[in-house]
């Protein structure tokens, strides 16, 4: 079995419960989303990047690791982290890092919250709690669903 299938299977097995599959695909990229916005505000020199590097850079470090699991969760996912940038990016520009920053903060609380209330529901501690990894299969977990309902193989 391939390694990227133990860890699904291994994460799928700790959510198990249709409601609580349902907040983990909610929350998980709301979470993913959150993370990215309060990195991207964190003050980078102007004269060498724009703002949004230390996103940049953390979503190219986590595309890395997924393509070495999966080619095809990795060509998902680095739709999605486009997509976060460019929400972030448009936030940013817009109404400003206080803003974007304060929104993450109040999405990542919230998600966090609506993920434990699921796993309250489901009855088992988050997979997290058993090894961090966990922290980075929640997103591909939420992709490979979205990829089992179209027959996307991966």
């Amino acid at each position: 079995m391939r390694s990227i299938d133990t860890l699904l299977d291994n994460y799928t097995g700790d959510h198990l419960n249709p409601k609580n599959q349902l907040i983990h695909v909610i929350c998980v990229p709301a979470i993913v989303w959150s993370v990215t916005a309060a990195l991207w505000v964190i003050p980078v020199p102007e004269a060498f990047f724009k703002p949004g590097a230390w996103a940049a850079l953390a979503m190219f470090a986590a595309w890395m690791y997924y393509w070495r699991l999966s080619k095809m969760l990795a060509v998902g996912i680095l739709v999605c982290f486009l997509a976060a940038a460019l929400l972030n990016r448009w936030l940013f520009y817009r109404f400003g890092a206080s803003f974007l920053l304060e929104l993450g903060i109040g999405v990542f609380v919230i998600a966090w919250i609506g993920q434990f209330i699921g796993h309250h529901i489901e009855g088992k501690r988050p997979s997290f709690f058993t090894d961090m990894v966990y922290l980075l299969i929640g997103p591909l977990w939420t992709l490979s669903k979205f990829y089992r309902r179209f027959d996307i193989e991966y």
